[in-house]
């Protein structure tokens, strides 16, 4: 038995297999440690320039319904490949650090706490410094941890779980945590100016993570970290309907629009200097 090929799609490998059956020659395919990605080995090695030669077409047009129509014909139902199920917590746990799943926690718990206590109990706590709180120095932080609908923290944590453990992954804990607080800090800031204490919400944060993973992407793609430039199409829409208030939300545009401008000017700075520094 020898390897032919890996596919990183297991619904198309098994197409290939089922066609190359009626073909008379027989593949089965093995799973291996990467999600999604399987290989496809040969019974017979006399076969192997046979199978190459089908694979060359089988690349250039995959989804041609020759390959679907021999999994009708030929395809099993009781086929020994099992789909592994990546949506668990282990998966979560490895693919993003301790600080995206301790703010996670965080902003979770301090929901519940809103939820059960009540609003102005969960503000008179942790919402942005009046007059004479200025050395309550948490404050500072903290409007960042709260939602005000559980819309609001779902999104929200969504977008911080991908952005934030990119940043944590691939490059550091200090360095998520360095956004986090900065942005944090000076989204909270931008944001007091207009509407006094009254706010809340991780995306001051989240918008600093867009465009800190977005600019990094594009200056320095080796780096590993990226964003979908349809997600950063969205992210600018939001704003602009953040802004206009075309659907009458109570929006912190002033924390979003501080966020972003941190997060750029942060990722320009760190890639800037990464590239004289090499």
């Amino acid at each position: 038995m020898i390897h032919v090929t890996s596919i990183s799609n297991p619904r198309l490998a098994q197409a290939f297999i089922d066609y190359m059956a009626t073909q008379g020659i027989h593949l089965t395919m093995r799973p291996t440690n990467e999600p999604l990605l399987v290989e496809l080995w040969l019974e017979d090695d006399s076969q192997l320039s046979l199978v190459e030669q089908e694979l060359q077409h089988f690349a250039r047009d995959p989804l041609n319904e020759r390959y679907q129509a021999a999994s009708w014909q030929t395809g099993k139902s009781n086929s020994s490949f099992k789909y592994r199920n990546n949506l668990n917590w282990n998966t979560l746990k490895n693919q993003s650090g301790p600080l995206t799943i301790v703010v996670t926690a965080l902003c979770a718990l301090v929901y519940l706490w809103m939820t059960m206590a009540g609003m102005p109990d969960v503000m008179n706590w942790l919402a942005w410094p009046n007059s004479h709180q200025y050395l309550e120095l948490w404050r500072w932080i903290s409007p960042a941890l709260l939602h005000f609908s559980l819309t609001h923290v779902l999104f929200n944590l969504a977008l911080w779980w991908y952005f934030g453990s990119q940043v944590e992954k691939k490059i550091s804990t200090g360095k998520l945590f360095e956004i986090t607080i900065v942005s944090a800090l000076f989204s909270g800031w931008a944001q007091s100016l207009f509407s006094g204490s009254h706010f809340g919400g991780l995306s001051g944060v989240v918008y600093a993570l867009i465009g800190y993973v977005w600019l990094t992407g594009e200056m320095s793609p080796k780096r590993g970290i990226s964003a979908p430039r349809g997600l950063i199409a969205i992210s600018v829409i939001w704003l602009l309907v953040g802004y206009f208030d075309l659907f009458s939300l109570n929006i912190a545009n002033a924390a979003h629009i501080a966020g972003l401008i941190i997060g750029l000017l942060m990722g320009l700075w760190d890639n800037l200097r990464k590239q004289k520094n090499q």
